[in-house]
């Protein structure tokens, strides 16, 4: 069972991450950029000329590895699922570099025996020399196994609104079936997204696709929709993962001018990220 006070003072210790072209690039294959091979405005992020790193990479770097699946955080870590994710950029990576990742628990919610709990966490990633913030990330963390240890109810997180008109634009991705095989070298070990039988214990019919890769498609379909394809303009997104992905399955983006978008699956028509919001200039 969880120790609110224990897992609130969690230490999860920083990371230093060495990165490279060949990790920059790697990171943009993983979320499906260079689908067209002959997408210039693409091919720069994934090592065609000078290299630009795709800007939600730091979502990856500096990532502290399952570390929720230690004992000593008393959570029932088969059944955790992702649920929210936001990132809020302040500068671009250069294409090479040292950063030191520090993660933090920010929250719990308990909502109660049997309805499970939300541990919000964030991250910082820095450059190891000088300090400089290159990104904020925070996460939702739905424990489905871990309600009623008595801890706050709240303040819960509240999710973007989207607009009730229809959406403006529509950008459609086809995932590979191995996609989450590669995506998981980016740092995300989690079994359940390439083991049948976790997947299978979690109740999942197969391994399943991580939400930060699908974030990472979202990213791309509104950096080419709302900001001309400059990633400069992408400032940081919110959303939250609504249903689970399948490795091979037909991916919308719907976005709104105002940066409010969602992404659904063609194959069952169900809404995979939900309430999402871009910042962008």
């Amino acid at each position: 069972m969880i120790d609110y006070e224990k897992l609130m003072a969690y230490d999860i210790p920083e990371v230093r991450q060495s990165y490279g072209p060949r990790e920059c690039a790697f990171y943009a294959l993983s979320i499906g950029v260079g689908q067209d091979p002959m997408d210039r405005g693409d091919l720069r992020f994934v090592g065609a000329g000078p290299l630009t790193p795709f800007p939600t990479m730091p979502l990856v770097l500096g990532h502290p590895g399952f570390w929720l699946a230690n004992p000593d955080t008393g959570v029932d870590a088969l059944r955790l699922v992702h649920g929210e994710q936001g990132i809020t950029l302040y500068g671009p990576l250069p294409p090479e570099g040292v950063v030191i990742g520090k993660t933090r628990v920010t929250g719990i919610i308990d909502k109660g025996a049997g309805r499970g709990a939300l541990l919000y966490s964030e991250k910082e990633v820095r450059d190891a020399e000088d300090g400089r913030l290159y990104a904020t990330t925070r996460a939702t963390t739905f424990l489905r196994g871990d309600g009623g240890f008595g801890g706050p109810a709240g303040p819960v997180k509240q999710t973007h609104a989207l607009p009730e008109t229809d959406p403006a634009f529509v950008r459609k991705t086809q995932t590979r079936p191995e996609q989450a095989l590669w995506y998981r070298w980016n740092g995300d070990g989690n079994p359940l997204h390439i083991d049948p039988d976790v997947a299978a214990k979690a109740g999942f019919e197969r391994p399943i696709l991580h939400g930060l890769c699908s974030l990472g498609i979202a990213a791309h379909a509104l950096m080419k929709t709302l900001c001309a394809g400059d990633p400069t303009r992408l400032k940081g997104l919110d959303v939250r993962f609504s249903a689970t992905v399948l490795p091979g399955e037909t991916l919308l983006t719907e976005i709104w001018p105002d940066g409010s978008f969602r992404m659904r699956v063609t194959e069952r028509d169900v809404v995979v990220l939900a309430n999402g919001l871009a910042q962008f200039e």
